[in-house]
């Protein structure tokens, strides 16, 4: 019996630290062969040749387009896998109404996954909130999230993420806080308290690879899957896997 063929990935946005981590992870995992990558306007990316982004029509058969790139990339990445049939694991952020729309639309056709964070602990963490905020609708509920302190935006979009869920439960909004200190990579702690009990639910992350291994699985998962808009927890808590 023949191995399994590797899935061919297109790496998009292949230059940003994302697309690095993408290939050099890639790299050492054989359920993986990266057929092509592309970045804002090509040439060598740690070894790998890159196509421009306007060439990336050129770019050889795919299985999975992995887009970590710009919102002004992101149409002509999704018009590929369209015209490819091939799927689409995307993080790129900022994407407008009509964007998200048409990814939207494009999952009648293709499977699209799309995350703002892809770390496989906080799919599961966003999962195990959904559940509590359900099942304790009367507690109060806090979202405590730490980061270095050279990140700007706050709360981050992973608490945002989380504090929608809630939201998308209860109705009501939880109650952010944010830190910002030294080297952290990312914290989050999401508490529901009640009378005389608390409830605490946090996740860690300690190295960044943590994404990129992420959209990696998501690759895996959603590869062969039929069109459909999916969630990475949809993905990981599939009993099929």
């Amino acid at each position: 019996m023949s191995a399994t063929a590797p899935i061919r990935l297109l790496i998009h946005g292949a230059s940003g630290r994302m697309g690095r981590a993408l290939l050099r992870l890639a790299a050492d995992n054989a359920r993986f062969e990266v057929v092509a990558a592309a970045t804002r306007s090509g040439g060598d990316v740690d070894g790998t040749h890159a196509l421009a982004a306007g060439r990336i029509a050129s770019a050889p058969g795919f299985d999975v387009l992995v887009d970590f790139s710009l919102p002004a990339a992101f149409d002509a990445a999704l018009e590929l896998c369209l015209q490819r049939g091939g799927a689409l694991v995307s993080g790129t952020t900022g994407l407008s109404d009509a964007q998200r729309t048409a990814m939207d639309a494009a999952a009648k056709s293709i499977p699209v996954v799309w995350s703002a964070n892809f770390s496989l602990g906080v799919a599961v963490l966003n999962e195990l909130v959904r559940r509590a905020a359900s099942a304790l609708p009367g507690w109060d509920c806090d979202i405590v999230e730490t980061h270095h302190k050279d990140k700007l935006d706050a709360p981050s979009g992973t608490a945002l993420s989380l504090g929608a869920t809630i939201e998308a439960v209860r109705g009501s909004k939880p109650h952010y806080e944010s830190l910002r200190v030294g080297d952290v990579v990312g914290e989050h702690l999401v508490q529901f308290t009640g009378i005389g009990e608390r409830l605490e639910l946090i996740h860690r992350a300690t190295d960044r690879d943590i994404f990129a291994r992420g959209a990696l699985e998501a690759a895996a998962c959603v590869n062969g899957k039929p069109p459909a808009r999916y969630r990475l927890a949809d993905l990981l808590l599939d009993p099929s896997r």
